[in-house]
């Protein structure tokens, strides 16, 4: 089974492919809007009652993935500094969106821009985070990692921190902690002492200090490492394990389900107990005991190129190079726009399997009207049944349907 083809260079990342502004049918109606939506919703309740659930093993929720619609697109046009973005996150009533030149929030309907002449490190933001207990806003960019806090920026680099790199690909906040995912290493910053660890192949069981992802969960950091799969470090023990594909193989899955899909990580987010693992070469979950492997060839991934993944209750949010696609390890929605217009399609799939290990599956797909904003997805966030999606031509709002 070829599952992995190519090896792709590590700022293809960030590569964008085109340019220009997204163009909206004005004949597109409400009634037709409508009509769609609950087209999409029915054939996801539909898909629900067929699918029966096969490892990995995620009860209830197993085929009740959230179906969102009324997508909304927002461009340069109506307030962001770029079309180009790179992360979104959500912040109670604001939304905070990193683009390619500079940091916008949207609040009240309206948008507003921070950029290095109010403070910003770099105007390239790629990462965002808000810490729950002070409410601080941390902006991973080009040029350094930025703390936000009473309307002020405070700027953190190689030059004036125990920062590794000013290239930062993810950033997260653990309580008092801030976390970094940089092109120089794994950084950690104690917010209550004021001082920085770094962690790269000098003293973390990485192959190469350069790190795309990082994420938190039961007690335990989880690095996503450029060629050296997923760093795992105990915080209360200090001590590290590495989760690397037992395979070695740079083309192919040769044993599914032995570890992680590949080495090229680009991503992990923990919840509900799983580990979600995302590479250039496909998904990975991992339930503490059990690896499980996910291609665009046996499942409903749109993709084996993976930007980022964002974990939520039992849900996977994907954003690839061709689509944004959702998974609780069993089905599957996957939402692509058109090239030719603002329209696209609802993809939905089913794997599970009955009581007599006969292969259930199903697919459907639904006319969506508007779409996500373009299929080459860089970030989303979701919360109280909005969802928020980054790509490479806008960013744009979804609403729960069910």
């Amino acid at each position: 089974m070829k599952y992995l083809k190519y090896a792709l260079p590590a700022v293809t990342l960030f590569t964008f492919i085109s340019f220009g502004f997204i163009r909206w049918d004005n004949n597109t109606s409400d009634d037709k809007d409508s009509k769609i939506d609950n087209e999409v919703l029915n054939t996801g309740l539909a898909l629900e009652s067929s699918g029966v659930s096969d490892k990995p093993d995620v009860g209830n929720a197993a085929n009740k993935l959230p179906v969102y619609g009324h997508w909304k697109t927002f461009g340069t046009k109506d307030g962001l500094p770029s079309d180009h973005t790179y992360a979104v996150r959500i912040d109670g009533k604001r939304v905070w969106v990193g683009t390619h030149d500079g940091l916008a929030v949207y609040e009240d309907g309206k948008w507003r821009t921070y950029t290095t002449k109010d403070g910003l490190a770099h105007n390239g933001v790629i990462a965002i985070d808000v810490s729950k207990e002070t409410g601080d806003v941390w902006i991973g960019t080009f040029g350094g990692l930025s703390r936000f806090s009473a309307g002020k920026f405070e700027n953190f680099t190689q030059l004036n921190s125990g920062l590794a790199n000013d290239l930062i690909y993810s950033v997260i906040c653990d309580g008092k902690d801030v976390w970094v995912a940089t092109g120089g290493g794994a950084g950690h910053y104690d917010t209550f002492a004021k001082n920085w660890e770094i962690f790269t192949e000098q003293n973390a069981p990485m192959h190469e200090p350069w790190t795309y992802g990082v994420c938190a969960g039961d007690g335990k950091i989880f690095i996503a490492a450029w060629g050296g799969g997923v760093i795992e470090y105990t915080k209360k023990t200090k001590h590290f394990r590495d989760y690397i594909d037992p395979d070695n193989e740079m083309e192919i899955d040769l044993l599914p389900d032995d570890g992680p899909v590949h080495d090229i990580t680009t991503g992990t987010s923990w919840s509900n107990g799983i580990l979600w693992v995302a590479t250039y070469f496909g998904l990975s979950r991992y339930d503490g005991v059990h690896w499980k492997g996910y291609f665009d060839d046996d499942s409903g991934l749109a993709s084996n190129f993976i930007n980022f993944v964002r974990a939520s209750g039992p849900v996977a949010y994907l954003c690839t190079d061709k689509g944004l696609s959702t998974t609780d390890g069993n089905s599957w929605i996957t939402y692509n726009k058109n090239e030719s217009n603002s329209d696209g399609k609802t993809i939905y799939k089913n794997y599970g399997r009955d009581s007599d290990s006969t292969a259930n599956k199903s697919t459907k797909e639904v006319p969506l009207s508007p779409s996500i904003a373009h299929n080459f997805v860089l970030g989303v966030d979701v919360e109280n049944g909005v969802i928020w999606v980054a790509t490479e031509h806008g960013v744009s709002r979804g609403e729960l349907l069910r």
